[in-house]
């Protein structure tokens, strides 16, 4: 038994090695492993609905253990370059340390009292992107990476944007492969720091209070003339918009 345990163990750490110099290799040469970039899409029928509707089964993305690992690792390496640029702003609650969903929605309820308080009118518009991190456009992102990230870094995540793809199962079946043209890649470890980067120039006023939770944002405006207040939200609107 305990032969057996000291064989285990060597193999574990000529494991660990291995890893590790693939992991230094890709860090060293910027090239991410293509057969790392393939997720398959495992289709769940959600309750109640029609099997024969396609928009009744609920998409589920598996990826590689081992890209993970290396995106666990990265993030390790990019978060002190974010905190020093502070490119994601402080009204950004969504996949960040020490910031939750209750501390968002105490913050805005703060707002609504104090202007309740103070007797004045406070206007809001919540806003909902139909499928934010489908939607992500690669190279607005690659550009915006390239303004803050060291060189090495960058082409890092520029082959790991690169030519993504999928296949979907069903039971038994597979589809062939298809290649993702925009988004970041779905249940990735990288995917939502990825898309708070590309979000984090989301203009702001400062006559107005922004709130945002990943993709769900929230604009308040507080004045004691209820026209006034209507009037500055909707220049916020607009400058989203626009």
């Amino acid at each position: 038994m305990i032969s057996s345990l000291v064989k285990s163990l060597k193999s574990y750490r000529k494991s660990g090695y291995r890893l590790t110099y693939i992991y230094n290799s890709i860090l060293r040469t910027g090239y991410f492993p293509g057969q790392w970039k393939v997720s398959q899409i495992v289709t769940i029928l959600k309750p109640g609905k029609p099997a024969e509707d396609v928009k009744s089964y609920r998409p589920i993305s598996l990826l590689q253990i081992l890209s993970k690992g290396l995106e666990k690792l990265f993030i390790t390496r990019i978060q002190p370059i974010l905190q020093s640029t502070q490119i994601i702003p402080e009204h950004q609650f969504g996949f960040r340390r020490k910031h939750s969903t209750i501390e968002q929605v105490h913050r805005i309820n703060n707002i609504i009292h104090r202007a309740i308080e103070n007797k004045q009118y406070c206007t809001t518009a919540f806003l909902d992107i139909s499928q934010a991190f489908d939607k992500v456009w690669h190279e607005g992102l690659l550009y915006k990476l390239s303004t803050f990230l060291p060189d090495n870094m960058y082409r890092i995540l520029q082959s790991y944007l690169r030519n993504i793809h999928f296949r979907t199962k069903y039971r038994e079946a597979y589809s062939s492969l298809r290649q993702i043209l925009a988004g970041v890649p779905q249940g990735s470890v990288l995917g939502p720091l990825l898309y708070l980067i590309y979000a984090a120039d989301l203009p702001t006023l400062a006559n107005s209070t922004t709130a945002t939770f990943a993709d769900d944002t929230a604009i308040l405006t507080v004045h004691e003339d209820p026209t006034m207040a209507a009037h500055r939200l909707q220049m916020h609107i607009n400058k989203i918009q626009s």
